[in-house]
């Protein structure tokens, strides 16, 4: 069991086991948001509901914004597995200005390719190849790319993940 951890101004921050998420409840640095519909849990000192989503009680500063890292992994995941240029399933990523030409492994130069297409493509531009992009390339946004965990998400957690998008 998952637990969403939300900052006090109700943005996401952590997924933390559900052990955790009410030890925080039980030192009243958080208050549960939403419960987990099952067995309650047994303590010395009464029964407590699994916690889905909890709320901080005080406000905890992320310091200097989130940045995402670039990764295969995660260029893939952003274009679906799909081939930027022809749409089959991507395997592998591209860069659209290739490395030896000054290309940057940035999410505006990055995108997933097919076997096929980055072969054939090989060291040169899409422009030289007379190929369209089928996207363009931007870097991610929203809570599941700044929140680890929030990729197999519990449907209860999706108001709160859609608030912060």
């Amino acid at each position: 069991m998952r637990t969403l951890v939300l900052n006090a101004g109700y943005e996401p921050l952590a997924v933390v086991s559900f052990k955790r998420a009410l030890v925080l409840v039980m030192n009243e640095k958080a208050t549960v948001v939403e419960n987990v519909d099952g067995e309650p849990i047994w303590s010395a000192h009464g029964s407590w509901e699994r916690p889905a989503v909890i709320l901080l009680t005080r406000y905890v500063r992320v310091p200097g914004g989130r940045h995402i890292p670039v990764t295969r992994r995660g260029v893939l995941r952003r274009d679906g597995n799909r081939c930027g240029y022809c749409g089959k399933t991507a395997s592998t990523i591209d860069h659209i200005l290739p490395r030896s030409r000054g290309g940057a492994d940035s999410w505006e130069n990055l995108v997933a390719c097919c076997l096929r297409c980055n072969n054939v493509k090989g060291d040169r531009t899409p422009q030289e190849m007379h190929w369209e992009l089928r996207l363009i390339p931007r870097p991610p946004r929203g809570a599941q790319w700044t929140v680890r965990g929030t990729e197999k998400a519990d449907p209860c957690w999706s108001p709160y993940l859609e608030l912060a998008a």
